[in-house]
């Protein structure tokens, strides 16, 4: 089954795997994990396409869930993961780019799980 992408993975591949064949063989081994990203709509995509943010708040809650390390019950750890998430939204400064596009987007892929604060 050839997946979206697969194709300039191929010409990423036979242009540079002679100098560089590591990252090739750790692209195609990570491959259905990387391809997620083409179940959302290309508007949805846009937002997240960049990982700096996404890596930034990682980073914020694997600290966070380091600290305590055991949790009485999975209500608690997600407590740690959305007052982390909080946080790290205070320190994010520009505004995301076609975000309206997005979240429209996102209503519609998630019919009614999502839930708005102004």
């Amino acid at each position: 089954m050839f997946s979206p992408g697969e194709a300039e993975l191929d010409a990423f591949c036979e242009k540079w795997d002679a100098k560089f064949p590591s990252i090739g063989m750790m692209w195609r081994r990570h491959w259905p994990n990387l391809i997620t990203i083409f179940d959302y709509a290309p508007e949805i995509r846009k937002v997240i396409y960049t990982t700096n943010a996404i890596e930034s708040l990682n980073s914020m809650i694997r600290k966070s869930v380091r600290k305590r390390k055991l949790f009485p019950s999975d209500t608690a750890a997600l407590k740690v993961v959305y007052l982390s998430a909080m946080e790290a939204s205070k320190r994010w400064k520009r505004p995301v780019t076609d975000w309206k596009n997005a979240l429209n987007q996102f209503a519609i892929q998630y019919d009614g799980e999502l839930s708005f604060q102004s």
